[in-house]
């Protein structure tokens, strides 16, 4: 059981991670990794939507019936983004007003109604939850990642939390305007996962 937990939440750390090996969820991922503090604050609450419904998919995967699966994994779904909607309209306001549309989109992320489809529904709960916090974990690392190559080349910072600033270039930095535009998204993701691949096949 240890070993099958293990394996459970270790895959979506590398083998599974969903934006360079899924390739799943790129809206979010290319459109709020303008800053660390934005990639870090979608990861968290895709992540809790995540562990939650496929918790409660997978509690009741023998009482739904197959011919309407899918919608009722969507109200599933739907019920904690309205959680994490109205939580961070409470706890974070100013990084719920940066992320936007995004937070209610997560109602139709591939990543979160994949894993409810093709593993929730058909595992038991303690599984389930092993493979919602490892694929959420997984994303919201990779979030960090991109948003932070794109926040150093574009702003020449990396601020993880309410303006608080980690690393900074020294003032002579010349700002790749570039990397933080919707093109520079695209650009550094795929210079990612090209070099995410490179690794893997070595």
């Amino acid at each position: 059981m240890a070993q099958s937990l293990a394996k459970e939440f270790t895959k979506g750390l590398w083998a599974e991670i969903p934006p360079f090996r899924l390739v799943l969820g790129l809206c979010p991922v290319l459109a709020v990794t303008t800053k660390v503090e934005n990639g870090l604050g979608m990861g968290i609450a895709t992540t809790f939507v995540l562990v939650f419904s496929n918790l409660l998919v997978s509690l009741l995967r023998n009482i739904i019936p197959s011919k309407v699966r899918i919608a009722c994994y969507i109200v599933i779904i739907a019920t904690f983004v309205t959680i994490v909607e109205l939580g961070m309209q409470a706890l974070v306001y100013p990084l719920f007003l940066k992320l936007g549309i995004f937070i209610p989109l997560i109602v139709v992320n591939c990543i979160v109604l994949g894993r409810a489809e093709a593993f929730a529904s058909k595992n038991g709960p303690v599984l389930a939850v092993a493979d919602g916090l490892g694929i959420g974990i997984g994303f919201t690392l990779s979030l960090a990642a991109l948003a932070a190559v794109r926040e150093l080349l574009g702003a020449g910072t990396i601020t993880i939390w309410n303006g608080v600033t980690i690393f900074e270039m020294g003032v002579n930095f010349q700002p790749f305007a570039f990397m933080v535009q919707a093109p520079g998204a695209f650009v550094a993701l795929g210079l990612m996962l090209a070099g995410m691949n490179l690794i893997g096949k070595k």
